[in-house]
Formats: C-alpha cells, structure tokens, sequence
C-alpha cells in the first residue's frame, strides 16, 4: 500500500473516533445535558444523518477541484466542528456541531475513498479500503474507549478537545503526505451527469441497501452498548471502555482479514460476516444479562462486523466503477443510512419499554434481510455477468493510467 493510503486511513481514525464515541458518552452527556438517553442517542443518529447528505452533496460540489485541496478543506472544517461541540452551551448547539463535523467527515471520506482506490490496483481495492476502515477499527480499539475514559474522568467536554487535536495531526499528515492533484482535463475530466448514470444500475441499488442494512444491524446494538453492559448485565460503568475497547480489538481483527479474503471471494465474505453478526445479535439478546456472555459477544460482534466492511466496500467500487468519486459517497451514505436507522429503531425499542435485549433482536432482524439482499445481489451478479467484479491480478488500461499518474505524484 502507498503511505498515501495509510495517511488517509489515520485521518479516518479521527473522523471514526468523533463518529462513534458518543456510544461510550451517552450516559454523562444525558446528565450534563438533561436529557434521556435515547435522546443523547440522536447526537449519534445526527452524525449518521450528516454523512448520509454530505457524501454525495459534497462528491458532487467538489468533482473537479483538487483531491488533496477538497481533503485539507474537510478535514480543518471537521476540526473546528469538534472544537464546537467542546464548547456547547446546549445540546441544541451539540447536535448542530454533530451535523456539520458529519458533512466535513463524509466528504473526506468520499474523496478519500477515491484517492484510496485509485492509488492502487483493480484486485487490490479491497485492501486499501481495508486500510481506511481499518481507521475505524483503531477508532474502536483505542479512540472510542478512551473518550468513554475522559468522559468519565475529564468531562465528556475532554473527549471533544482531544478529537479536535487528533484532527490536526491528520490534517499535518495529509498536508505532507498525500500526493498533489491536478483536475483532469479533456475527456477524462469529471461529468456529474456521467457519475450519476451509475444509479440507473440495480446492482448499485442493491449494493447500498445490503451496506446500509448491515450497518443498521451493528450500530442499533452498538449505540446502546454502555447502557445494555450495566443496566442488563450488571457491570460498573468503569467496564463500558474496556469493552468498547474488546469491539474495537475485533473490529481490527475482521478488517485485516476481511480485507485480505474479499478481493477473490467478495460474495462469500458478504455471506459470511451478515450471517455471523445474525447469530451473535440474536445470542446477545438471550444472554444479555450474563456480564461474561456481554463482554465476550461484543467482541465477535466488532469483528463479523468489520470482517464484511471491506467487501462492502469494494463491492460498490466494482459495480460503479465508472463514477469512483459518487461511488465513495454513495458507500459512505449507505453505511450511514444504516447507522442513522439503526439507533433510531433502537430509541424507539427502548420508549416502547422492551428493554436493550430488544435492541439485539432488532439488530438480528436487519442483519437477516441483509443475508436476503446479499442472495438476490449475487443472483443478479450472476445473471448479468462478471464482467463488473474483478479479482484477477490483472488490471485495465484505465487502471495503468492511473498507476502511471500516481507513481508520478498525481492522482487522478
């Protein structure tokens, strides 16, 4: 992998940190903000909502100017929302920092993604966007804990300072690292109409409803893991870092391998990791109120999890190959619908009175008619051919140009 594509992947661990720690925070943002918890959980339902509109909005607004420019601009935007939400006099003010540092963090991510790719061969996207996920992982494993670690020792005001402080070694990073951009010219020059052909394809469709409902799935149980640890299974709210930090370690682990298997066996890594987080959803919801089955299942559920993050990923590379840019937002918006949904429903299980064993169950569903639409995107995948899917060591003449302009220091 080029040090470009690790580069992108440590400004992902800051966007992924910002992202996900509210999970570790609900509880001392409830109190200091004077409101229920699933409220607090909307502060996550915000982020997801805008990564949803930001990742094609700001794909779109920025087709043709400088990658590397558009990543600089995103990234000191998403610091400054963070500094923002330290400061909140309210949570009106919160939820509105959540939102804009979610457009700054879905463009980056979009063009990231596409910068990702291009830098590298057609048989190789997996992996690279095993890389930038793997900034979410590590967000897991050490940013998400310990922000739960500074809100319960420092305020969860502290946790905000610190993202705001890992968005500036990100921005160094990309300053320095991440190759300068040319916008193309003639016939090789971004067309939004062009890009938007590709959602004319049902395979697009599919492919981002199969992410969206995987993410759903994950995040719906995710968002109320701190409160489902000590109020069902009975452990101190000092346990909630330290198993947030166990969902992150298996996160880690099914991004490496996930990204390694699913360039030759997409679909089948697809399969494998929605099915598996089907059974351990459904596990943790009959055993929730056993503190050993909690712990240890949360583990499996980071890694079946991001063991199918990659495949996901590359899937929508492959199906709209011809629109790279919307391809990284439409993915982005996609995991995110997921991630709004998710924790919504999981709210509303909550208000009914069902309990978080019910969140589990929900989660289960959704990651079930995640495995309906994987069957019926491979039943397409097959009947249309494979002409979209590549996994062979060979690559394109358009993927060569790009290998050209990128060993060159430009990427196209």
């Amino acid at each position: 992998m080029p040090i470009a594509v690790y580069v992108l992947g440590l400004s992902v661990f800051a966007l992924g940190t910002s992202e996900f720690m509210l999970s570790g925070l609900l509880q001392p943002v409830a109190r200091d903000m004077g409101v229920s918890i699933p409220t607090a959980g909307l502060l996550i339902s915000a982020f997801a909502i805008g990564m949803v509109v930001g990742a094609p909005l700001l794909a779109a607004a920025t087709l043709r100017l400088p990658r590397r420019t558009t990543l600089i601009a995103l990234l000191a935007v998403f610091g400054l929302g963070q500094v923002a939400g330290a400061v909140a006099p309210s949570y009106g003010v919160l939820f509105a920092s959540r939102v804009v540092s979610a457009l700054a963090c879905a463009g980056f991510w979009a063009v990231g993604a596409a910068v990702a790719v291009s830098l590298v061969p057609v048989n190789a996207r997996a992996r690279a966007m095993a890389v930038m996920v793997g900034g979410l992982s590590v967000a897991n494993v050490v940013g998400v804990p310990a922000g739960a670690f500074l809100g319960q020792n420092a305020g969860w005001r502290a946790a905000f300072w610190a993202v705001a402080g890992l968005s500036v070694l990100g921005l160094i990073g990309v300053i320095a690292l991440v190759p300068r951009t040319e916008v193309p010219t003639g016939g090789d020059r971004p067309q939004l109409r062009r890009e938007l052909s590709i959602y004319r394809d049902r395979q697009v469709w599919l492919a981002l409803v199969t992410t969206a409902l995987s993410g759903g799935a994950v995040f719906c149980l995710f968002s109320y893991l701190g409160p489902l640890l000590t109020d069902v299974a009975g452990l101190d709210e000092g346990w909630v870092p330290t198993v947030l930090a166990l969902f992150g370690v298996g996160a880690l682990i099914g991004t490496a391998v996930g990204g390694r298997i699913a360039d030759a066996h997409l679909f089948g890594t697809m399969y494998g990791g929605i099915t598996a987080s089907t059974v351990v959803l459904s596990v943790l919801a009959l055993t929730a109120h056993s503190p050993i089955a909690a712990v240890g299942l949360a583990l499996l559920l980071g890694f079946t999890a991001f063991f199918t993050a990659p495949a996901l990923n590359a899937r929508m590379f492959n199906v709209a190959n011809a629109a790279p840019t919307l391809a990284g937002a439409t993915t982005t918006s996609a995991f995110n619908i997921g991630n709004t949904v998710g924790p919504w429903l999981g709210g509303l299980v909550i208000d009914a009175g069902w309990g978080y064993p019910a969140v589990a169950w929900t989660g289960a569903a959704l990651a079930g008619t995640g495995i309906v639409t994987t069957a019926l995107a491979a039943r397409l995948h097959r009947a249309e051919g494979a002409s979209r899917v590549i996994a062979s060591g060979q690559t394109s003449a358009a993927v060569r140009e790009v290998e050209t302009a990128s060993e060159a220091g430009r990427v196209r």
